[in-house]
């Protein structure tokens, strides 16, 4: 019981960090390519660059700044 209680509080732990980071525009590198992995084995995958630059250009709409 005690094992299983502790296992989900770390899941919530974690589901929680995830949510905040994205929250603030931090997106999860590590948590991309997993997915990626997992459902496409074989697809390219963005270094670590590229997925920034990504998550940036699509934050900001894609002009690089934005108004308000």
């Amino acid at each position: 019981m005690i094992v299983k209680l502790t296992g989900s509080l770390k899941k919530a732990w974690r589901t929680a960090c995830a949510t905040g980071r994205l929250m603030v525009g931090v997106h999860d590198y590590d948590n991309y390519v997993a997915q990626t992995r997992r459902h496409n084995p074989h697809a390219p995958v963005m270094s670590k660059r590229q997925f920034y630059d990504y998550c940036h250009k699509r934050r900001l709409g894609g002009s690089g700044s934005r108004c308000c």
